[in-house]
């Protein structure tokens, strides 16, 4: 068995686009697991995703009030296949970031954050995956707006990055 992802952070909805991109919400309509690693904004896109994802992985940014922090949690962890998933939206800075992971997620395999909008995909020192899907909206300084998608297989992830 086979288990489909898709994987966005950073949406900032209304602030940096009215909605989400058309192509991603198709990819959201066909996913097994929706990943969102925080900074919603504003809770409709909460409520739209869990109306449309067959199941909603999520975890609360800096940027999200009270009333998306009381919904999900800071850290959001489940198993999907073999793997051990955790979801959060700030990992520090770049500098010392596989290390620090290793130590703050001590037998994760994969691990979703948000926060810098920069596509991230690195294995660390203890070889778990960090993944960061970057922007659907709001491209910051890189060429494009991004999110990722993933296939589960087992213990086998493989990741593709969208641009949009």
């Amino acid at each position: 068995m086979t288990t489909q992802l898709v994987i966005m952070a950073d949406t900032h909805l209304p602030k940096r686009a009215k909605a989400l991109p058309a192509g991603l919400w198709q990819a959201v309509r066909t996913a097994d697991v929706v990943i969102h690693a925080g900074d919603w904004v504003e809770p409709e896109l909460v409520d739209q995703l869990e109306a449309q994802s067959r199941r909603l992985l999520a975890c609360y940014g800096n940027n999200d009030g009270p009333d998306i922090s009381a919904r999900l949690p800071l850290v959001a962890e489940a198993a999907i296949e073999e793997l051990r998933f955790a979801v959060v939206h700030e990992t520090g800075a770049k500098q010392g970031r596989e290390a620090r992971m290793d130590r703050q997620f001590p037998g994760c395999d994969v691990l979703v954050f948000g926060h810098s909008h920069i596509p991230w995909d690195t294995v660390t020192g203890a070889g778990m995956r960090l993944l960061n899907p970057g922007s659907p909206t709001d491209r910051r300084r890189e060429p494009h707006c991004t999110f990722m998608t993933a296939t589960v297989d087992g213990t086998n992830l493989d990741v593709t990055l969208h641009r949009l």
